[in-house]
């Protein structure tokens, strides 16, 4: 047998196992928990033939492979009711709402760590994340829903070629506490506030959300001036380090360069945490490269990828 048979082989059993479907279906102690917080019908008829936990499921199925909808296997039920499902959610905001809400429990029972780690990550765009539609709010139903369709498309040309930039803010335990997606060209330091700002999580039995973390860590593409201050201004200890060149033009001023920025290299090594939970979000080959051709589908995929680490 020749190499490139040998090759085809193990590509095909590689593919095969990732396919595999029911591997990497709910528990149900993860149903036990997600199935109170779903959203109820509002219709009264004859009961589903398919259940959502198993409709579900076949969502969470092409997160996890990154398959085209049409192949979804049958035992998740019809692609069409699959892809309907996914596509009415997000139009209605139910993944965001579904991740939110496992972050109040999370928070309640006190498995949150206030300490957040800020970065981003590219996802290069398939050719199928091409082509769609430039005035979509013109359409008979529109395709953002309660989010708008930014004009780009959230796809830009960087060095990879079409690209989508995720930035986000991880808690310690790796689960994101805020997405943010952008073109892939977008600089990292000018969403950074933004990111933040997008940290809320509400209290159980009442009181203010919570939206200010206890610090805030982040490579050095984050430390400017203005999210010194913004950090600052809210209260949020930092841990960013000061590249070389902020470091001259501080010496080079002298005493008008103010004193340097307070850097804890000890702490500074927390900041794995978001790195370790990008590379968890990226198991997900629908989030790892982008096929859906809309921004407001390719955000709840990532809120999908998102709401199982929340689950773990």
């Amino acid at each position: 047998m020749g190499s490139a048979t040998k090759q085809n082989l193990n590509t095909g059993d590689l593919v095969a196992s990732v396919a595999v479907a029911g591997r990497a279906d709910l528990t149900d102690a993860q149903w036990a928990r997600l199935e109170p917080l779903l959203p109820r019908g509002k219709k009264a008829g004859r009961p589903p033939k398919w259940s959502k936990r198993q409709i579900i499921d076949g969502i969470r199925w092409r997160t996890r492979v990154g398959a085209p909808w049409r192949d979804v296997p049958d035992r998740y039920g019809p692609w069409q009711t699959v892809y309907g499902l996914f596509r009415r959610w997000q139009r209605a905001g139910n993944w965001a709402l579904l991740l939110k809400l496992l972050q109040i429990l999370a928070d309640a029972n006190g498995g949150i760590c206030w300490q957040v780690s800020v970065d981003s990550t590219i996802m290069r765009a398939h050719q199928h994340a091409a082509g769609a539609v430039r005035d979509g709010g013109a359409q008979a139903e529109p395709p953002g829903g309660v989010e708008v369709e930014p004009a780009d498309h959230a796809l830009g040309r960087s060095r990879g070629g079409w690209s989508t930039k995720l930035h986000l803010a991880c808690e310690q335990g790796l689960a994101p506490l805020a997405v943010l997606i952008t073109g892939g060209q977008a600089g990292d330091s000018p969403h950074f506030t933004a990111v933040l700002d997008a940290v809320w999580v509400p209290r159980l039995g009442g009181g203010r959300p919570r939206v200010r973390p206890d610090r805030v860590l982040a490579d050095k593409a984050y430390s400017s001036r203005a999210n010194r201050d913004y950090l600052a201004r809210r209260g949020i200890r930092a841990t960013i380090p000061v590249p070389g060149d902020q470091v001259g033009h501080r010496l080079r001023r002298g005493t008008r360069g103010g004193r340097p920025h307070a850097f804890d290299a000890e702490i500074y090594r927390d900041r794995n945490a978001v790195e370790r939970g990008i590379n968890q979000l990226k198991q997900n080959r629908a989030l790892a490269t982008r096929y859906d051709k809309l921004a407001v589908r390719f955000l709840a995929t990532v809120h999908i990828a998102a709401i199982d680490l929340w689950l773990r």
